[in-house]
């Protein structure tokens, strides 16, 4: 009696697949499941069909590994590059050179088009560099940015107005994304480029928030002089 079930059950899947001849677009993975002998006949369209979704999938996980891989070697660019900056931070013998060397790097190695910093208190030996602001810790032009000063979180994207024309003045209609690395008790560095895309929401900020604990620390060493 089970034999006689199974082989009803059989031939009625059968003739649904026959009427559904599309099911196996829907699941390509019983397709790769099936095994089907290479005859000659219907049997082999179905083999190269499970031939060419292995093949999708072999193509798929290629291009995911070649991503993965592109994305090691940014990172392993960007972690040498942090740590050189940190390092070149530490080899200064002022706040002026240590804010100077910031400046020059995110300009020349990490492509900013425009790099402004912003500081509470006044610098000794920089006057008259147009990528550095003294504004008071209390001041309301930095009301704009109490909320990300106070968590310490950089921020990658296109800017409020308002913190836009503090960070670059009459050049703001250059920038289109900012990356903004806000400095607890010190004041804020940013890096504009012209590129709406460069700077975006969601993009990682690991290597943002070491080069500003970075500059941090290095300042700090002239505080006690």
């Amino acid at each position: 009696m089970n034999e006689i079930e199974e082989k009803l059950g059989a031939h009625e899947v059968a003739a649904w697949l026959r009427r559904h001849p599309n099911f196996l677009r829907q699941f390509p993975d019983l397709a790769v499941s099936l095994v089907v002998p290479r005859d000659e006949g219907s049997a082999a369209s179905l083999a190269s069909y499970q031939l060419d979704v292995l093949r999708d999938k072999n193509r798929e996980l290629s291009r995911r590994l070649q991503e993965l891989f592109a994305n090691a070697q940014e990172n392993e660019r960007l972690a040498v590059r942090t740590h050189q900056l940190a390092l070149a931070l530490m080899r200064q013998e002022s706040a002026a050179d240590t804010l100077r060397a910031m400046a020059a790097t995110l300009s020349e190695e990490f492509s900013g088009d425009l790099v402004r910093v912003v500081v509470h208190a006044p610098v000794a030996g920089i006057d008259g560099a147009d990528w550095l602001q003294v504004v008071p810790a209390d001041a309301p032009a930095l009301s704009p940015f109490k909320d990300c000063l106070a968590d310490g979180e950089p921020i990658c994207g296109r800017l409020q107005p308002e913190k836009n024309a503090l960070l670059y003045g009459a050049r703001v209609e250059e920038v289109q994304s900012s990356a903004l690395l806000p400095l607890p008790g010190v004041g804020l560095v940013a890096v504009g480029s012209h590129d709406a895309n460069r700077f975006f929401p969601g993009m990682g900020t690991l290597f943002l928030r070491m080069m500003g604990e970075a500059l941090v620390a290095a300042l700090q060493r002239y505080e006690r002089d």
